[in-house]
C-alpha cells in the first residue's frame, strides 16, 4: 500500500512515517495543500491521510476540491478537531474515515487496511484468488495452503496486483507501489521482482501484456 501523508507537524509526520514503514507500507509525506495536490496528480496512491490544519489551505477545502474533480482515492482525515459538527462536515466533504489526535498507530494502520478493503469491494482482510491467499496486515502468503516467504517488495507487488482484481497495471503504477520518491530505481528492478514472484508462485501467475503492463492470473485450486 502506498500512502500520501499530508501533515505539517514534523513530529507527528515523522512518527507516522516511521510506524507505517515499519509495518511494510510506503509513505510519502508533504506539509501543504499545494504539495499534496501536486503529489496526488503525479503518483499512484492507494490512500490519503489528510490533516485539516494545513498552513496554506484548510484541508477540508482541499478534500472538497479533490472530490469535485472526481478524485476517488480513500481519504482518512486525521485531526485534532473533535467537535461532532467537524466530524460530520469532514464526512460530508468526502472523507472516508475520521481519526482524532492523539491516536494509536495500530488503529491507524487497521483503518487504512479497512479503507483499502472497502475500495476494492471486499469485506474481509484476506485476499484470495484461487489457491493464492494474502493477508496484507500480517504480510502472510499461502499457495495451496502452504506458506510462501516473500520479501517486502515482493509482498507489495503481489498486493498491488491482487487489489487490481485482474485489471492491467502499468510499470509506473507498479513501481509507485514499491518505491518511495527518494529511492533510486534500477532499470530492471521491476522485472527482477516479477521474476522472483513467478519463481515462488508459478510461472503463469503474472501475465505480461506487451506494451501495456501486467496483470495477475488466477491460480487454480
Amino acid at each position: 500500500m502506498r500512502v500520501l501523508l499530508v501533515e505539517d507537524d514534523d513530529l507527528i509526520a515523522h512518527g507516522i512515517q516511521a510506524g507505517l514503514r515499519a509495518r511494510g507500507l510506503m509513505v510519502d509525506g508533504v506539509k501543504t495543500a499545494a504539495q499534496a495536490a501536486a503529489m496526488q496528480s503525479a503518483v499512484h496512491y492507494q490512500v490519503v491521510i489528510l490533516d485539516l490544519g494545513l498552513p496554506d489551505e484548510d484541508g477540508m477545502s482541499l478534500l472538497q476540491r479533490w472530490r469535485a474533480d472526481g478524485m476517488a482515492l480513500p481519504v482518512l482525515v486525521l485531526t485534532a478537531r473533535d467537535a461532532v459538527e467537524d466530524r460530520v462536515a469532514g464526512l460530508r466533504a468526502g472523507a472516508d474515515d475520521y481519526l482524532l489526535k492523539p491516536f494509536d498507530l495500530d488503529e491507524l494502520v487497521a483503518r487504512l487496511h479497512a479503507l483499502l478493503r472497502r475500495a476494492a469491494g471486499r469485506s474481509v482482510a484476506i485476499i484470495e484468488q484461487g489457491a493464492l491467499r494474502l493477508d496484507p496486515e500480517r504480510g502472510e502468503v499461502t499457495l495451496h495452503g502452504r506458506p510462501v516467504v516473500l520479501s517486502r517488495r515482493e509482498l507489495s507487488l503481489l498486493a498491488a496486483l491482487l487489489h487490481a482484481r485482474g485489471r492491467i497495471l502499468s510499470s509506473d503504477q507498479l513501481k509507485d507501489s514499491l518505491y518511495g520518491l527518494s529511492e533510486e530505481i534500477e532499470s530492471n528492478a521491476l522485472n527482477v521482482h516479477i521474476h522472483h514472484l513467478r519463481r515462488k508462485l508459478g510461472a503463469d501467475l503474472i501475465e505480461t501484456v506487451r506494451g501495456v503492463g501486467y496483470r495477475l492470473n488466477r491460480v487454480d485450486t
